[in-house]
């Protein structure tokens, strides 16, 4: 019978035993069963003497060690804590907790596991040593000083974890709770009732011991006679809902032997990628150069003819099967495409009633910029992008399939996964790099509590190779700038591996102009209005036909210009027959002239306005003559127009003056706005050095100001000015007396700090504070208390 059991699942957030339970393996007087036994030092005082408090061992840390801590845990020193117990108090903050145990590898994680497991009075670091034998000494020193500096783990002879701390792990050491706290009766003889299971019930129980104690338990075929309900009978397994069941943490440990805090959890050293540099940034190169040329055709062409926008968001499917025909590439190569210039800010949503596609204004920017610099910007939205492009074509839970740009794409941790992905990369010599499994499960070491956000990995790694960041699991020179230093590190490291743009096509016989290489925006502007891309690659082909043409001359050229044009852009000799073309489309256009009546046609060929008059096909147009030589239509001008070309025929437009009407073609843009939720939650800022020791003296003040001996004091409503708090402070300036201040800051923030008062004028206290080191001005309207310091236990300076 196969096991009932599927994946296991986790318990509900914040699960937590009621109870501080002991594990066997970590007592009050051993180690690890069948190890030597240390004896733990201070046992005897630590019976009578009550456990110290977290704030007051944040009080014996140096202001190196307060430094190291505000640097690791940012989101505690903004703004900064008034003194140690707001310091505390802040760092049992549970998001804080999380967010904190979340940048931990796997190995630090298994030292906190040890000191979890343990005895609420905690453990001494000579036990934690026996506890994890085969990890190497200096990687245990370097997991404590990660839990230490982060105030995980906190005491000096004895390590503790605040109660935060032991609520944010839910399964320390992948064990549950204990038989007591899942109101489970163990059987008498444990070992004797394992050995007895059948092969399919200790299978389940092996899994459950394994690294989450958690399982799932679905309704199945084999009823009560199941592996796991005979379990559930026998008391080996604890129910803890409807659905899900929990090893007990005794069973566990039986089952793990000598292991009882699993295989050591050390760093994986897979092996190394190697290849060339140079072969690396050449292939890179030329995925950039590939890049930036595919996403400008693709905005040409919406720049033409943008796509709708669904009502559930995103580019219809229709739509990215047009763009792919035309730019010939596969339909998702154009999905990524589109998702790759939405990231880099160059498409969004635009149009009148604003449900069209269109370009951005930053598109006619970005044109102008050399192409390193076009990548680079390719480059830095595609890593600070929140949206999954592999995800297009796939189907959710429902059987939708997910659309290009759909909201359904977006996912805010992408960022940082990227970055992770990137940065592990990079800690390899140029020329090295990972496979996409083995930097998987490096990734799945250095943050195992993110590990089930690393799904989209495998296929992040394949938009960089398509990039041009990436080269076979080997990061590019370019790849390292954007990472080191953002768009302009990556500009910087690309601009020599690029070709310059050129100026110039060469005309071939057949009708074709061949640019060999990107060309600079004036040229690529105008071949877009005179000729079509055949193919595009290193070198771009362009196809002049009638249509084109004909296209050009409704722009407003002439045939004498077209001529111009073809003779200084093209470094062969312009075919014959190019010139031949281009005069006899000339010769047909504006034979027809359309203008407004709402809208007439004129021609001096007047059997031509015959034929146009009985041919079916402008039938739509609703032409009927008004005299010899004309036309009229209640249709406007454009409409008419468009009936005509679509017909066959060329037509010209015409203003009231009777001149030909150039209508140089409209370049719609999308103003670049986000339609919201586009911008992932920024983390929090790494505090600078100057930071950090503003922060350290703003903390040590406070402690100094509450450890201050002081007389009676003086107290206001914040706002309410007393006479009482007048004269204190008088006094204080006449004396030269040193006061204690209770101040309300402009942000709402309270704080206590000691003064030597300077002046008082005008409703303003001026005053130095000595542990800051800097004079400060205090508005008395915002003092809450104050009181004269005891000269004998003023602070001294420093």
């Amino acid at each position: 019978m196969v096991p009932i059991f599927a994946d296991p699942v986790p318990a509900p957030h914040g699960t937590a035993p009621p109870t501080r339970p002991e594990v066997p393996v970590a007592t009050r007087t051993g180690g690890v069963p069948g190890t030597p036994r240390t004896p733990r030092r201070n046992v005897d005082r630590m019976a009578t003497a009550p456990p110290p408090t977290l704030a007051a061992w944040l009080r014996t840390r140096d202001d190196a060690q307060l430094g190291a801590l505000l640097a690791a845990r940012p989101d505690v020193a903004r703004p900064a804590p008034t003194d140690v117990v707001a310091l505390a108090g802040r760092l049992a903050v549970p998001v804080s907790v999380d967010r904190a145990l979340d940048d931990l590898d796997a190995g630090t994680l298994q030292v906190l596991d040890v000191v979890l497991l343990a005895s609420t009075d905690g453990l001494a670091p000579d036990e934690l040593v026996a506890a994890l034998p085969e990890v190497p000494g200096d990687v245990l020193d370097a997991a404590l000083t990660a839990l230490t500096d982060r105030a995980l783990l906190w005491g000096d002879e004895v390590l503790r974890a605040s109660d935060p701390v032991r609520r944010a792990v839910r399964h320390p050491a992948g064990l549950g709770r204990r038989a007591v706290d899942l109101r489970v009766q163990l059987p008498g003889d444990l070992p004797a009732t394992l050995a007895a299971l059948s092969d399919e019930e200790r299978s389940v129980l092996e899994r459950l011991a394994g690294e989450r104690p958690v399982g799932h338990l679905p309704e199945s075929a084999g009823g009560t006679d199941s592996p796991a309900r005979r379990l559930l009978q026998r008391g080996l397994l604890a129910r803890i809902d409807a659905l899900n069941v929990e090893l007990p943490r005794e069973i566990g440990l039986h089952l793990r032997g000598d292991r009882p805090y699993g295989p050591p959890r050390l760093r994986p050293e897979p092996e190394l990628l190697a290849a060339d540099p140079k072969a690396v940034d050449r292939r890179a190169a030329g995925a950039a150069l590939e890049s930036v040329g595919r996403v400008g055709e693709l905005l040409a062409l919406l720049e033409d003819e943008p796509a709708g926008l669904l009502r559930s968001g995103g580019v219809a499917v229709r739509d990215q099967k047009r763009l792919a025909r035309e730019l010939h590439v596969a339909e998702p190569e154009a999905a990524w495409l589109l998702e790759l210039a939405f990231a880099a800010g160059l498409l969004d949503v635009g149009g009148p009633h604003r449900d069209e596609w269109l370009p951005t204004r930053g598109y006619d920017v970005w044109r102008e910029q050399d192409l390193a610099d076009r990548w680079a910007v390719l480059a830095a939205g595609w890593l600070a992008g929140i949206r999954l492009p592999a995800l297009v074509g796939q189907r959710d839970v429902a059987g939708k399939s997910a659309n290009a740009l759909s909201p359904d794409l977006v996912r805010h941790t992408a960022p940082a996964i990227r970055r992770a992905a990137l940065t592990a990369l990079a800690a390899h010599p140029a020329g090295s790099g990972l496979a996409a499994d083995d930097l998987v499960a490096l990734l799945r070491w250095r943050t195992p509590r993110r590990a089930d956000r690393l799904a989209p990995v495998p296929g992040m790694l394949a938009e960089a190779a398509r990039l041009g960041v990436l080269v076979q699991g080997v990061l590019s020179s370019g790849g390292r700038g954007l990472l080191t230093a953002g768009e302009d590190g990556a500009a910087v490291h690309m601009r020599g591996l690029l070709p310059e743009p050129v100026y110039h096509v060469l005309a071939q016989p057949d009708l074709s102009l061949i640019a060999p290489g990107p060309l600079v925006a004036e040229l690529a502007d105008t071949l877009a209005v005179v000729a079509d891309v055949e193919s595009s690659g290193g070198a771009t082909v362009f196809r002049v036909s009638e249509a084109s043409v004909r296209r050009a001359l409704d722009a407003g050229w002439s045939a004498s210009d077209l001529h111009d044009f073809f003779t200084r852009a093209s470094r062969t000799p312009v075919p014959q027959a190019l010139d031949y073309l281009v005069d006899d489309v000339a010769r047909q256009h504006g034979r027809l002239r359309v203008g407004a009546i709402e809208s007439y046609v004129r021609s001096d060929d007047h059997g031509l306005l015959a034929q146009v008059l009985g041919d079916r096909r402008t039938a739509a147009a609703e032409l009927r003559r008004l005299a010899p030589g004309v036309l009229v239509s209640g249709l406007a001008a454009d409409e008419v127009l468009t009936v005509l070309r679509d017909a066959g025929y060329a037509p010209a437009g015409e203003n009231p003056g009777g001149a030909v009407l150039t209508r140089p073609p409209g370049r719609p843009r999308a103003a670049g706005r986000r339609t919201g939720g586009t911008e992932a939650p920024a983390a929090p800022r790494p505090l600078t050095a100057d930071e950090v020791a503003a922060t350290v003296r703003e903390i040590r003040a406070g402690d100094a100001a509450v450890a201050a001996r002081r007389g009676e004091a003086v107290r206001q409503v914040p706002g309410v000015t007393t006479a009482s708090t007048l004269e204190l402070l008088s006094r204080a300036v006449r004396e030269g007396t040193p006061v204690w201040l209770g101040y309300v800051d402009a942000q709402g923030s309270g704080s206590q700090r000691v003064v030597q008062p300077v002046s008082l004028v005008g409703g303003f206290l001026q005053g130095f504070d000595e542990r800051r080191g800097e004079s400060r001005t205090f508005a008395v309207h915002r003092i809450t208390s104050v009181a004269l310091v005891e000269q004998d236990d003023a602070p001294v300076p420093g």
